[in-house]
């Protein structure tokens, strides 16, 4: 079903079906209204030869140099030249996309100048598959996504690279294989398709998505666990979780409940301790709180996906332009940080699990490292070595970029969010944390096979799902395999589709 643009209402579930399942997008007519009606005051403004920062001057540090019409209209091709100045890999397609798809509902708004072709071409672009080029690195998330977006705005001269059918080929060749007309670039149209924080904001959006399903598996993750350490389930009663009033630790301990129902270890057949170790009984508030952070996030970014990050702004009804800074990506860098930390913070939970299940002295009764023939056979000892690399990996890559800033150009530009660094690192916390809960997974199915009693509904589909993945450790065998499965395992969402179809929604 088509996704229509209109500047407002663009969630992150509809970027997903935009950015990974291909969904087609439209724009509103009232939005290709409002950018007409924008583009006629700003060409009033030209002809009048109105002072406009980035339209008749230059930017940055030369943004007190005015242009005569003949630089006017050259200014914008050299502009994007000039911008389009990152390093490293491609970004993935799918990130790509979600800027454009971000960056198409931002000229919705009918506040950013531009001519309607460039808004109409950008949207032709996503719908018939014509994806451009664009190093990962190079933006410093201030004054826009300036370097990648420039990689974009190539396009629409017909230049740079594009992912079309398949290959990868020069821009003209993607765009007229495509049948895409090419608009070509004129007075601030180029500064339009650049001037925001669309990629690190659309990463962003596919990371808090990616995010809640991940924590919604940590969750099924701790109820295997729960079940095999014959955990004591008091610590889950909603009502303590209600009188605290933290949302987060609420829905976490209903999750985990879902999880473990029907199981002996709530209808009191098992004897349990009094009280268990932290990283069991603070379960729901340790992941209730990254519940709470990612909420946070996902509002800042959703805020930054259906507003205006231009500079400058125009507004058609006053007959005004103003400049500013709304290009800075702090507002979802900073919000970002804290997600990619309540992530990490998860994992050490999940991973303080995992010792408690391998080691004979905390596991109440479990074979040493999981394994009948300890001695002989070394069984989990080295899941949990992994683990802890990932892990310290992740501790690392924690430490705040949005603190990070260093100036540029000449010091016009002196603060900048460094939120592409933060969209970065937090893609690859999540690649790590996927390994890590994969692993806890892992060992949870092997304890789980250890003990006789009946678990919870959602526990068994946990555990039916990875068996068909990962066989039981009855003998050493190298575990890289079962490890790089249960980490594709975890990232699919298989577990967590296959739980709440048992036993309903977990969050």
């Amino acid at each position: 079903m088509t996704i229509v643009l209109d500047g407002s209402g663009l969630t992150l579930e509809k970027l997903v079906r935009i950015a990974r399942d291909g969904e087609a997008v439209a724009l509103d007519p009232s939005a290709l209204e409002r950018i007409r009606a924008c583009r006629a005051m700003l060409e009033d403004k030209i002809r009048a030869h109105e002072i406009m920062y980035g339209v008749n001057t230059g930017i940055g540090e030369f943004s007190e140099v005015v242009l005569d019409d003949e630089q006017v209209r050259q200014f914008q091709r050299y502009l994007i030249y000039n911008h389009a100045a990152g390093i490293g890999d491609p970004a993935p397609i799918e990130h790509v996309r979600a800027a454009m798809a971000g960056r198409i509902n931002v000229h919705a708004h009918g506040n950013s100048g531009c001519r309607p072709e460039i808004t109409q071409t950008l949207v032709e672009m996503l719908n018939r598959g014509v994806t451009p080029v664009v190093c990962q690195k190079g933006s410093v998330g201030a004054s826009g996504d300036l370097a990648p977006m420039a990689q974009i705005a190539l396009l629409l001269m017909g230049e740079g690279e594009a992912y079309y059918g398949g290959e990868r080929l020069p821009g003209r060749t993607a765009m007229e294989r495509a049948a895409i007309p090419i608009p070509d670039l004129q007075a601030r149209d180029g500064l339009a398709t650049i001037n925001g924080s669309n990629l690190l904001t659309a990463m962003s959006a596919l990371h808090l998505y990616d995010m809640d399903r991940w924590l919604r598996q940590a969750e099924i993750a701790c109820a295997i666990s729960l079940e095999a350490l014959i955990a004591n389930m008091k610590p889950y009663d909603i009502r303590l979780h209600q009188v605290r009033g933290f949302a987060g630790a609420v829905r976490s301990s209903q999750a985990i409940l879902k999880c473990v129902q029907g199981s002996d270890l709530v209808t009191g057949k098992l004897k349990s301790k009094v009280q268990d170790a932290y990283s069991m009984r603070s379960t729901p508030q340790v992941i209730g709180a990254a519940h709470d952070a990612i909420a946070y996030a996902r509002k800042q970014v959703e805020i930054e996906l259906n507003g205006v990050g231009d500079n400058p702004i125009f507004l058609p009804e006053f007959k005004l332009t103003l400049t500013g800074a709304n290009f800075q990506g702090t507002p979802v860098s900073l919000p970002m940080d804290m997600a990619g930390a309540a992530i990490t913070m998860v994992c050490v939970l999940s991973e303080r699990r995992l010792n408690r299940l391998t080691n004979p002295a905390l596991s109440v009764g479990l074979p040493a490292f999981l394994t009948k023939g300890a001695g002989m056979f070394s069984g989990l000892m080295l899941s949990q070595y992994t683990a802890d690399m990932l892990i310290v990996e992740q501790r690392i890559l924690s430490a705040p970029a949005s603190v990070g800033s260093i100036p540029a150009a000449a010091d016009q530009e002196d603060f900048v969010s460094m939120g592409m660094n933060t969209a970065l690192k937090n893609g690859q916390i999540l690649d790590n944390a996927y390994g890590v809960l994969g692993i806890e997974f892992m060992a949870a199915a092997q304890a789980l096979d250890f003990r006789s009693h009946t678990p919870g509904k959602g526990v068994a589909a946990a555990r039916e799902v990875i068996r068909r993945h990962v066989a039981h450790l009855d003998e050493d065998r190298p575990l890289y395999p079962d490890h790089i499965a249960m980490k594709e395992l975890v990232r699919s969402g298989e577990i967590l589709e296959a739980v709440e179809k048992a036993v309903g929604p977990l969050g």
